[in-house]
This record gives C-alpha cells, sequence and structure tokens, in this order.
C-alpha cells in the first residue's frame, strides 16, 4: 500500500484494516488498540473471529455485517468491506454499542413513564366509574373518600409530570454552565426553613456565604428533592442534618444526611437512574415519582459539580454534592 493511502487512513478515527488474500496487511492506530498491534500479518479469520466476516471479505462482494461482542462482551459493531481490487478489501468497524445503549435507554424511559402514569390515571378512572353509578357509594362519606383518593392520584401524576419536564429542560441546557451568583448558605436556610413543619432539619454552615456560578431555581431544586428525601425515609423521629463546608482548593461541599434504615450497597450505583427505587412499595407509600436524584444527578453535572451517595444499613444515608466555589 502506498504511503499516502496509509497516511490517509491513519486520519480515520473509527478503526479500519486491509486485508489482501485473507491476510491483514495494514491497521490503522484505532484498529491496533480494539484488535491489538500484532493482528498485522495475521490472517483474518483469526484477527475478526467471527464467520460472517471472513464470508464476506471472501465473498469478493462489498457490504456489511454485524459482529458481536468484538471489544467487550455485549458490544455491537457493524463491519463495512470495501473491495479494492480482486485480491484487496478495505475493512472499517463502527461501533454501535453507544447508539443501541441510547435506544435501548429512551425505550425504557418511555415504558417507565408511560407505566407511572398509567397506575394513577387507572386509580382515577376506576373511582371516577364507581362515583358515576348511583348505586355504588351514594352516600357522602363513602364520595368524599373516593374523591379523596381521585385527589391524591391526580396530583401523584401532576408532581411526575412535573418532574419529567424539568427533567426534560435541565438535560436540553445541560452543555450550558450557568453563571448567576447563588449563595448556597441562603438557599439552604430558605429550604431548610420551608421544610421544618415536615421534620426536624438542622443546619450547619462553616461560612455567613457560599457563593457558587449556578442556576438559582435548579440549586433550590436540589437542596429540596435531597431534604424531602431525607426526611421520606429517615427515622420518624430522627434529625436530618444538612451541612456546607468550604475547601482550600476552592470547592463547596453540601451534604444531607438522615438516620433512616440506610440502602443495601447494590442498590447505591443506580439510585441516579430514572424510576429506579431500592424499595418499590415505600417509594410509591411515600409519594415519590421516582425522578428526584435522577435530577439532582443532572443539576449538579449541569453546575460541574460531583454528585455522591453513601449508606449504611440500619444507620443512615448521606448524600453529598461538591460544587466549585465562584471566584472573587
Amino acid at each position: 500500500m502506498a504511503a499516502r493511502e496509509s497516511h490517509l487512513l491513519e486520519k480515520i478515527h473509527i478503526p479500519a484494516l486491509l486485508v489482501e488474500g485473507g491476510r491483514v496487511t495494514f491497521a490503522n492506530a484505532a484498529a491496533t488498540e480494539l484488535l491489538g498491534a500484532h493482528i498485522v500479518g495475521q490472517d483474518a479469520r483469526i484477527a475478526l473471529r467471527d464467520p460472517d466476516a471472513v464470508a464476506l471479505i471472501h465473498s469478493g462482494e462489498s457490504g456489511s455485517v454485524r459482529l458481536h461482542g468484538l471489544s467487550v462482551p455485549g458490544s455491537l459493531w457493524n463491519m463495512s468491506c470495501h473491495r479494492l481490487d480482486d485480491t484487496v478489501r478495505l475493512i472499517t468497524l463502527d461501533d454501535l454499542s453507544v447508539r443501541l445503549s441510547v435506544a435501548r435507554a429512551h425505550a425504557d424511559f418511555v415504558a417507565n413513564a408511560s407505566h407511572e402514569l398509567r397506575t394513577p390515571l387507572a386509580a382515577i378512572l376506576g373511582y371516577v366509574e364507581t362515583l358515576e353509578n348511583p348505586k355504588a357509594g351514594g352516600d357522602a362519606e363513602t364520595r368524599e373518600r373516593f374523591l379523596g383518593i381521585i385527589r391524591h392520584e391526580a396530583q401523584r401524576m401532576q408532581a411526575l409530570v412535573e418532574d419529567l419536564m424539568s427533567l426534560s429542560r435541565i438535560e436540553a441546557g445541560k452543555h450550558d454552565a450557568p453563571d448567576e451568583p447563588v449563595d448556597i448558605v441562603a438557599l439552604a436556610r430558605q429550604a431548610v426553613a420551608e421544610v421544618s413543619a415536615r421534620g426536624k432539619v438542622e443546619l450547619s454552615c462553616e461560612a455567613d456565604r457560599a457563593m457558587v456560578a449556578g442556576d438559582r431555581g435548579q440549586l433550590a431544586q436540589v437542596l429540596r428533592n435531597l431534604i424531602d428525601n431525607a426526611i421520606k425515609y429517615g427515622k420518624g423521629d430522627g434529625t436530618v442534618r444538612v451541612a456546607i463546608e468550604v475547601s482550600d482548593s476552592g470547592r463547596l461541599l453540601l451534604s444531607v444526611n438522615d438516620e433512616g434504615e440506610g440502602i443495601a450497597p447494590e442498590h447505591l450505583p443506580r439510585l441516579t437512574e430514572r424510576f429506579y427505587r431500592a424499595d418499590t412499595s415505600r417509594s410509591r407509600a411515600a409519594g415519590g415519582t421516582g425522578l428526584g436524584l435522577s435530577i439532582v444527578k443532572h443539576v449538579v453535572e449541569r453546575h460541574r459539580g460531583r454528585f455522591d451517595i453513601s449508606s449504611t444499613p440500619g444507620k443512615g444515608t448521606s448524600a453529598t454534592v461538591i460544587l466549585p466555589l465562584l471566584k472573587d
């Protein structure tokens, strides 16, 4: 192969190989990173390890096939074979794994959202149909009870729709770093005051002010979601502790700690997934939409920060947000 052609193939960011007479004669950097430098000079059957790929190369035709597990188990690649002459084939490999993962995540999200909306909607329709039947539950007490259930389920749907819209707005602006000066200490004091009637919440701050560049509404939502979660899943008579610390390295650390039952270790990595619940029955009874921690994660990432959750079963859970402080 000419040096110019070799140079051109090296510029391709996807793996590219030249196969001549069934043997790999060239592999660009992306291909050697994927398959190993040893593939140059190797029989294509050994290099690609896929009967369909080898059959296409030897068929004398151009075309494409899907390769499963080429890089890691579960990966999916599209191999394109281009006939250059009677003996030379140009092979390019395109990783479809990310696109497949995104498609699955989208499908799961739509399915989960539909399920979460159908459940309260079914309850609303069922009780409305009962109220429309003059023979069923005609007394005032029964009607009042049924209307209370309808109101509760409608509010549950409203909360879910609002969280879905909020998550959509956050994701739409995730590449735009917010730049409004926001005092997290003042925001935390306001959030704690708002929930004072619902639970015992204590706030401790290392500084009187802690300024970050952010979106005030979204940061307030982070505080509300974390404190609400701590109250819902903490011990009934326990204390939720909110702490704000500042570091010499220019970071703000916000932690929200409860004294609840805690979360088993196997659930921790998935808590920020949409609709994931460590305890489904308890979450629904507490009124959660399953989107609160996902919203927190997306907001913190938009603010170029980090979000972590740690928990000890039987002792409680700690949610920690780390954000860069605004430079003076």
